[in-house]
């Protein structure tokens, strides 16, 4: 790989942290993970991210970049050599962008409202998140033109700002039996996963959803415990 003086603060579990370690992949830079507890606000993450003190940060030599996809542009930007990340067509560009954003602000939040939901309202909850994953069914269509990919033949922009969420989305599916990833109602985004965790550029980035039910667990009972 391609030696530079890159280094990641966050954690493995995070699926923020993920989406810039899987662009790194792409582009074949290598990398030091300084790992850090995405609960704690420690001195090293204050001071690289003093706006909204949380993982993960890009240190390019003296520069400091911060949230996961402005990272995943500046990566796509920098480091040329390798496939584009971006789309390099101005239009697909824009829906990318859009998705990715649709991902962020609607859809991947629902996830933290499930956590604590219970009865109808996790039913309405699980109900929205079903939603969404049909509005990405249609944008997977619309976006790979028939192709393995959001991005074509190879894992693009929308492909790393959604894979980050995939092994949490998985873990759902076992722990609560949400079948989220139903390949009878999502057919092209079930075989899009299972790409993924098969693709030599991100399949060892795609966690297991069994480790990441445990550590959901140990963080439960941490968390109960301190309340107590």
């Amino acid at each position: 790989m391609v030696t530079s003086n890159v280094k990641v603060l966050g954690a493995w579990p995070s699926p923020f942290v993920s989406r810039v370690r899987m662009a790194l992949k792409v582009k074949s830079v290598d990398y030091e993970l300084i790992e850090a507890n995405p609960h704690e606000k420690t001195e090293l993450l204050i001071k690289s991210n003093p706006v909204h003190k949380k993982i993960p940060v890009l240190f390019h030599g003296e520069k400091r970049i911060c949230e996961s996809l402005i990272i995943v542009q500046y990566i796509d930007e920098v480091w040329t050599d390798g496939p584009n990340i971006l789309p390099s067509d101005p239009y697909d560009r824009a829906i990318a962008r859009f998705w990715a954003a649709y991902i962020d602000e609607k859809w991947f939040p629902l996830f933290q409202l499930l956590r604590d939901a219970q009865g109808e309202e996790r039913r309405a909850v699980v109900q929205k998140i079903s939603e969404g994953l049909s509005l990405l069914e249609g944008a997977f269509v619309d976006c790979s033109k028939g192709k393995a990919f959001f991005g074509g033949n190879n894992v693009g922009y929308l492909d790393i700002a959604l894979a980050g969420c995939v092994g949490w989305t998985r873990a759902c599916d076992i722990l609560l039996g949400a079948k989220f990833l139903d390949e009878t109602k999502i057919p092209h985004l079930v075989g899009w996963v299972e790409r993924l965790y098969s693709d030599s550029s991100v399949k060892d980035l795609m966690p297991d959803p069994h480790i990441l039910i445990e550590l959901y667990k140990k963080f439960r009972a941490m968390s109960e415990a301190a309340s107590e």
